[in-house]
């Protein structure tokens, strides 16, 4: 099943697929904010860090299979496979976009 994302969001999902740290950067606005696990992560530097020591070490890749709009936000479901415990676990990510990039992203279970 093929979704309709919006162009920043369907690059960071490709990205994430290949687990490609600087191609998972690149949709998100310089100042974007991500919580995710209850951690507040501001900044291309601390996304970066992210990337590299949460992502890519367990594999962690997000398969989104819906997506709608609500509340101004882009939310977008699906489980993300990988290397740690409970794989597949099903996520929501709540996607804010700003000027063609991810200004905000809030990751729950």
């Amino acid at each position: 099943m093929s979704l309709d994302l919006p162009s920043p969001i369907a690059a960071y999902v490709a990205a994430n697929a290949q687990l490609d740290v600087d191609a998972m950067l690149k949709p998100f606005a310089a100042d974007a904010v991500v919580t995710d696990n209850g951690a507040v992560l501001r900044g291309h530097a601390e996304l970066r860090s992210l990337f590299e020591h949460e992502v890519v070490p367990v594999k962690a890749i997000f398969m989104p299979d819906t997506a709608r709009y609500e509340g101004g936000q882009v939310v977008v479901e699906g489980p993300a496979h990988g290397d740690f415990p409970g794989s597949p676990i099903r996520f929501t990510y709540r996607f804010t976009l700003e000027n063609g990039g991810i200004k905000a992203l809030e990751i729950t279970v």
